[in-house]
């Protein structure tokens, strides 16, 4: 028998040390469990929260200072000794590195937050009342002498994150604060059994119904054991031998239903039981094939024998405190991505393997996970403890996820392979390790030997060899930085990929989000604040330089925060179109990013309040199964792009308008693109904008998909000062906002959340010729009818000045 005891309860926390650092006494201070320092100092009060205004400035100490974590429990043992004749504390994540004492008596350090911990404590056991601490080391401390001892190593900041096995943003990025955590992060507790119990169940299924069980066993008592695996009314039993700890059960499954990407089929999800002796243990799998094909430098996933196009989001730690993440918080999440008409998640590497529910939900939502091993922009030391340190939490996660029908790819870094080959850092390193043992050696075997059925990558970006230039659009995955830092976002159409693993563009959150997180009065685009909540290196310069002439330029904060998040918008669903309209010699596209730990000016198409920027209506649009879109000097090609599985055909309608929307000429084609596939139409030379350029708009439609072209740069054009008809009505649930066009109104866009900030609209960034209507529909706080249609709540371009 074995039962679990969470000790979850009777927690404080003191501050036991720090290094120059002038720090709030705290002592005995109530903690939650699982929990961090930051949680426990600001539920009592005694720090402000760090997300608002400058506050993470003054919390630096934090990371700097020793923290003892204490509880005193209450043990009875079972008396009889059935049940307990051994008893374990199992850590399941703690925030790094820590001593842990029971009753006064050292049972054990951690070194590593990716990892859990199993520690036996049978023998130190009291009746009644015994004591648990745990002192984590300051985190920078630990870091810093790690590198003093091993050496320095380069990397993208000027933080020692490489030096700890810790979340590399927990020390900031160009998009998060520096909050340096410990604690005790996820659940920890005392299992007692007996005789046996199951150590780690690693099922791998395969597309034809086969189910390999890997069971392990830790024994207490050696006689033989009776293990069985039940899935879909199929039972297989063995017998594990006395001695034995490792046994395989193979189960046959006839004519399973397959799992299927979303967009692709149905996600159709098996419980799988596996029992030993009274213990038992429960996962769902799912039945699907996937490979990773590499024909002609090509990096394609094809899933159950079907390539599939990307259509994907990078995903960053949904909060800079893990324990606040919730499955209900991750459900929306996974709800908005799939709403955007993604596929795909990338779990970055400076963040961390995520928790289970984030697994199960994208089994559920047929959501594809490429998994990054946590390593991520630094060269990464491979000598003293960290080599064994990443072997076991390797080993943990390949081993702990492998039942997840969604994952589809593991990946051994971010950016690191790049970094050694083309940011300097061979020079730097003066001949000491930098990660690559990891990446080419150590994690491809843990993967081969645990985890055969997904293919491994050994970095992104990665050209598939070592010794080629790593971020070679040609061969294999791509991270496109050009743009945004250099290049304006068409310099997206000079490439020609294969896949896209990262690519991005900024904008500020929405308006409620940076006002709940800024106190600035007035709030301007350099208010204090609002420069604090960007962290991009010259990011408020990149923005505005960013606009070029695609708009005009912003006159006050009001402006500045339009046309900012509207060129976001742009430039994304300029690349994604840019890519799909390459397929199939581009086959994904992962956009960075879905989402913030924290309000900020960023890539993210959810802001860090959970609410959707104008990039995300965007997204929605270049994400569609079907899209029409004019590529080339002057819009000379139409791409047709049909991500289904049913042929598209019909006639595709290409007409030049006057912006007044009097037809100019007509062109007429039939087209029959099949499924998954893309079709280019050449339009007639020089008759796309054969009259007058500022005044005029190709429009292209075929069924209910449309596409537009302006042949000049918003500023360049001669719109008339938009006019339009309003009517704003109360429907259960909300407010539906009818926009009726009498000129042309370029990216009408409603901002409902500066009326009140619980309140959300349906759509944004929608162009209207004359005569045409467009429904919004508002719902939720309390909203004022009129003002949602007047300034600056609704926007166009070419409002009246």
């Amino acid at each position: 028998m074995s039962s679990y005891r969470p000790l979850h309860d009777g927690w404080t926390v003191t501050a036991v040390s720090s290094t120059g650092q002038l720090r709030p006494v705290v002592a005995g201070l109530p903690a939650a469990v699982p929990g961090c320092v930051h949680t426990d100092l600001l539920a009592a009060g005694l720090i402000e929260d760090p997300y608002l205004d400058d506050n993470e400035d003054r919390l630096t100490w934090i990371g700097r200072t020793a923290w003892s974590y204490e509880t005193i429990f209450v043990w009875e043992s079972a008396g009889d000794g059935a049940d307990d004749d051994r008893a374990d504390l199992v850590c399941e994540g703690l925030d790094t590195a820590a001593t842990l004492v029971l009753n006064g008596v050292e049972i054990g350090t951690t070194a590593n937050m990716h990892r859990s911990y199993r520690f036996p404590v049978r023998h130190l056991l009291s009746e009644g009342e015994n004591t648990l601490k745990i002192l984590f080391d300051p985190p920078y401390g630990y870091a810093e002498a790690q590198r003093a001892a091993l050496g320095d190593r380069p990397g993208a900041y000027a933080e020692p994150y490489q030096f700890i096995r810790k979340m590399a943003c927990n020390f900031g990025w160009d998009w998060g604060p520096t909050v340096v955590t410990a604690g005790i992060w996820r659940p920890i507790g005392i299992e007692t059994w007996s005789t046996a119990r199951i150590a780690e169940v690693r099922p791998l299924a395969a597309a034809d119904g086969t189910v390999e069980v890997y069971v392990a066993v830790e024994r207490a008592a050696e006689r033989p054991l009776t293990l069985s695996a039940s899935v879909a009314g199929v039972t297989e039993s063995v017998t594990v031998a006395a001695g034995q700890r490792r046994t395989v059960v193979t189960l046959a499954v006839p004519d399973p239903d397959l799992w299927w990407p979303r967009g692709y089929g149905e996600q159709p999800l098996y419980d799988l039981v596996v029992r030993l002796e009274d213990q038992e243990w429960t996962g769902r799998i799912g039945f699907r094939s996937v490979e990773l094909d590499r024909t002609d430098d090509a990096f394609t996933f094809v899933v159950n024998g079907k390539p599939v196009f990307v259509k994907g989001f990078n995903w960053i730690p949904d909060d800079c405190f893990p324990s606040r993440i919730t499955r209900e918080r991750l459900a929306e999440r996974f709800a908005q991505a799939a709403a955007a008409g993604a596929n795909c998640l990338r779990v970055w590497g400076g963040g961390r393997y995520e928790s289970e529910d984030f697994y199960d939900l994208a089994d559920e939502m047929g959501l594809l996970v490429w998994q990054d091993f946590p390593f991520a922009c630094a060269a990464y030391p491979e000598e003293g403890r960290f080599a064994a340190e990443v072997e076991a939490e390797a080993r943990e996660h390949v081993a702990r996820l492998a039942r997840h029908a969604s994952l589809v790819l593991w990946c051994g870094n971010n950016e690191n392979i790049e970094g050694h080959a083309d940011w300097g850092w061979q020079e730097k390193l003066e001949g000491r390790s930098w990660g690559g043992g990891f990446y080419y050696d150590l994690l491809p075997r843990v993967v081969a030997e645990l985890d055969p059925s997904r293919p491994y990558w050994p970095g992104s970006p990665y050209s598939g060899s070592p010794d080629l230039p790593p971020n070679d659009p040609a061969k294999g995955t791509v991270h496109i930085w050009t743009v945004w830092n250099t290049h304006d976002y068409t310099h997206y159409a000079t490439y020609t990929p294969r896949f896209v693993a990262e690519f991005g563009f900024q904008g500020p959150p929405t308006y409620a989000t940076l006002r709940a997180a800024v106190s600035d009065d007035p709030l301007t685009p350099v208010s204090p604040g609002v420069a604090h909540h960007q962290k991009a290196i010259d990011g408020d310069l990149k923005l505005l330089r960013g606009l070029g002439e695609h708009l005009p330029r912003p006159d006050g904060f009001d402006d500045w925060h339009y046309y900012t998040q509207l060129n976001q918008a742009r430039a994304m669903a300029f690349g994604i179109e840019r890519f799909r309209a390459l397929a199939p010699h581009c086959m994904g596209t992962i956009v960075w990013q879905l989402n913030d730990c924290w309000p900020v000016t960023s890539w993210a198409a959810v802001d860090g309040g959970g609410r959707r920027k104008p990039l995300w209506y965007a997204l929605r649009r270049a994400y569609a199964d079907r899209l029409l879109t004019f590529q080339g000097d002057q819009g000379g090609t139409l791409a047709v792009v049909n991500d289904t599985d049913e042929p598209w055909s019909g006639e595709l309608a290409v007409d030049r308008l006057t912006l007044a929307g009097e037809i100019l000429a007509k062109e007429r084609f039939d087209v029959s693109v099949p499924a998954r596939g893309t079709a280019s139409v050449k339009l007639p030379e020089g008759g796309a904008w054969a009259g007058h350029p500022a005044g005029e708009v190709l429009v292209a439609t075929l069924d209910d998909v449309r596409a537009l072209r302006f042949p000049s740069e918003d500023p360049a054009m001669d719109y008339p000062p938009a006019e339009m008809d309003t009517v704003v009505e109360e429907i259960e649930g909300g407010l539906r906002v009818r926009v009726t066009a009498r000129t042309i109104v370029r990216e009408l866009a409603i901002f409902p959340d500066r009326l009140d900030p619980r309140a959300t609209v349906d759509d944004q960034l929608v162009t209207l010729l004359p005569g045409e209507t467009a429904v919004f529909h508002v719902t939720g706080g309390e909203v004022d009818p009129g003002a949602l249609v007047r300034h600056p709540v609704l926007r166009c371009v070419n409002e009246p000045r």
